[in-house]
């Protein structure tokens, strides 16, 4: 690979770590991209679509030329390996906050959470969580929600395509969901805790696929003093 090659445009897919946020990856890519490749400073590189910092899993990121595909690639379908607990929320609807509201699950069987995630799929009615990256009057949600400021989230249509290889083991509950763009997979794990009765949050969150790519042809080698990329 040349930087002629990438200025004329590159995918890579990263496997994003915890605790990084989608744009920490994307500028410790571009350092590295430049350092290596001598690329002038207006080199054109961006993300294919945010993960909250407490997700992992398959970011796609553009540069060059095929900046212009991060549309395209951000209204392809997701696919994600999602754990909740159950019996408790967060405020953040993941792990960010501390647990609240905790409630008995003893009466909760299989056949109810069943029940309940067959309920969410298809198009459906969804309030992202304040903590999200939504601007409101031109500020973040989740800078106003750690200032302490009421913040009203306006409900969005999305759509859950399917929900399978649900495991149970409670209080944690896994599954495998596909989704339009958009969705916030800690709204579900919230509205999915609502539906039982009993409170959920969202523990773990891995993005396993952006349309045609899987998380299976990404690296997390950007990491590393070397610079080694999976290429799509």
């Amino acid at each position: 690979m040349t930087a002629e090659d990438l200025q004329s445009g590159h995918i890579f897919l990263l496997d994003k770590p915890l605790d990084w946020t989608s744009f920490q990856a994307v500028n410790k890519m571009k350092y590295k991209l430049k350092r290596e490749f001598d690329l002038p400073k207006k080199f054109k590189i961006g993300h294919a679509g945010t993960l909250d910092p407490r997700a992992t899993g398959l970011l796609i990121v553009c540069c060059g030329k095929f900046t212009k595909k991060i549309p395209e690639i951000q209204d392809a379908p997701k696919e994600y390996w999602t754990e909740i607990k159950i019996g408790v929320q967060t405020e953040s609807y993941d792990t960010e906050k501390p647990e609240i509201l905790h409630k008995d699950i003893s009466n909760i069987t299989e056949e109810h959470i069943h029940k309940a995630l067959a309920k969410f799929i298809g198009e459906i009615d969804q309030t992202p969580p304040v903590f999200s990256a939504i601007k409101i009057e031109g500020k973040r949600a989740y800078d106003l929600a750690r200032a302490g400021e009421e913040v009203e989230m306006k409900s969005r249509k999305t759509t859950i395509f399917y929900i399978n290889e649900v495991k149970i083991d409670l209080p944690m509950i896994s599954f495998i969901v596909g989704c339009s763009k958009g969705t916030y997979i800690r709204s579900l794990a919230h509205d999915i805790g609502q539906e039982l009765g009993v409170g959920a949050y969202l523990t773990q969150l891995r993005r396993t696929k952006i349309g045609e790519y899987k998380i299976e042809d990404a690296t997390s080698d950007f990491l590393e003093n070397d610079f080694r990329f999976n290429q799509p």
